[in-house]
């Protein structure tokens, strides 16, 4: 099958640091051509793949200081996507609702994966709008908000299994991974350490955005007892950081879309904590993978009963539920049935077109 895969130019493909959308997306690339498949990937020019790269920029935004208006070269990239799809079997976005209109003016099926949050008010009138593209939620949690929309599936993400593998350690502390961020909650962490009286590591990068969040909320209590910041760190640290801790705490407050740290940790055979928003009860089976908490008081509880938990069966429900081949399987699954179900008549084509503009 000739897949085109199309994703933000904001980092490398993969990441060299953190960048969760791009991880995805090279683990489904690199899959899918393990798998046969003729793959052509449309990404920044300093990504890394087996597949045909097409490079639409020659660096990922986040490092070239010289782009201002990220905007102008997604558009250039859809456009050229677009210039190219007969030369495709299916294409497979990553873009959000950006390919939404000039895409659906073409023959060649595409899919969506929407990997952020769809709980804003704008969202409503948008996908009612852009009613007819196929798209794919991460969690079945994602897509709530706008139930209506033209879901197709809910495919989870799968990693390799080498990726991220436990090693031999004492777990000795309370572990956060991600993202300094007000959704994202590390104030909880560190409050949930302290109460526990155990150490915590905090792995995570701060954006520019959340500068001052962090400065103001989180920097002071980086100097409580047995609190220590890392900073980002990349896959090949993950491992040993996940394996050294009792538990990965993910105190989120947010509809979390999907959460990979909540399956690294799995993959490390290293139970999760998490509060109950988004996909975590979808991803963290309570009591087996990790405990589903409500409040920092259940967290500390959750930490006191970790010994009921076997670290070898984490592992196992990671292979068995979140490994990268189960995730390029359903892609696959779904782009056959995209192609069986695509439009031949281009008077069938330009009708979709018109539902999708008429929409009172």
């Amino acid at each position: 099958m000739r897949i085109a895969q199309i994703a933000p130019l904001t980092e490398a493909v993969p990441p060299t640091l953190y960048g969760g959308t791009e991880r995805v997306i090279s683990w489904l690339t690199e899959e899918l051509v393990d798998m046969g498949h003729d793959v052509t990937l449309f990404a920044s020019g300093d990504s890394v793949t087996r597949a045909r790269l097409e490079a639409v920029w020659p660096r990922a935004l986040r490092l070239d200081g010289r782009v201002r208006d990220g905007n102008a070269l997604h558009m250039m990239m859809i456009e050229q996507v677009y210039r190219r799809a007969h030369e495709f079997d299916v294409l497979h976005f990553h873009l959000d609702y950006y390919p939404f209109s000039l895409m659906s003016r073409q023959p060649t099926p595409f899919i969506t994966t929407l990997h952020g949050r769809l709980d804003l008010p704008e969202h409503q009138p948008l996908f009612q709008t852009f009613d007819t593209p196929a798209l794919v939620s991460i969690s079945d949690a994602q897509r709530q908000p706008i139930a209506r929309a033209n879901w197709a599936r809910t495919i989870h993400h799968g990693l390799p299994p080498t990726l991220v593998q436990p090693l031999p350690a004492q777990p000795a502390y309370l572990a956060f991974l991600g993202r300094i961020a007000p959704e994202k909650r590390a104030d909880r962490a560190i409050r949930i350490a302290q109460a526990c009286k155990l150490p915590l590591k905090i792995a995570a990068k701060v954006d520019a955005v959340d500068q001052e969040y962090f400065e103001a909320e989180i920097e002071p209590m980086l100097a409580w007892p047995g609190v220590e910041f890392i900073g980002e760190i990349g896959d090949a640290d993950k491992s040993a950081f996940l394996s050294g801790a009792a538990a990965l705490l993910v105190p989120i407050d947010w509809p979390e879309p999907f959460g990979l740290v909540m399956i690294e940790a799995m993959a490390a055979g290293t139970p999760v904590i998490a509060y109950r928003q988004g996909s975590v009860s979808e991803v963290v089976e309570d009591g087996v993978t990790g405990f589903i908490v409500q409040d920092e008081e259940q967290a500390v509880q959750a930490v006191a009963r970790l010994g009921e938990l076997s670290r070898p069966a984490i592992r196992s429900r990671f292979l068995a539920r979140f490994s990268v081949r189960r995730m390029a399987e359903q892609y696959v699954e779904l782009y056959r049935e995209m192609l069986e179900g695509a439009p031949r008549d281009p008077q069938q084509l330009d009708g979709a077109c018109g539902s999708m503009l008429n929409v009172a």
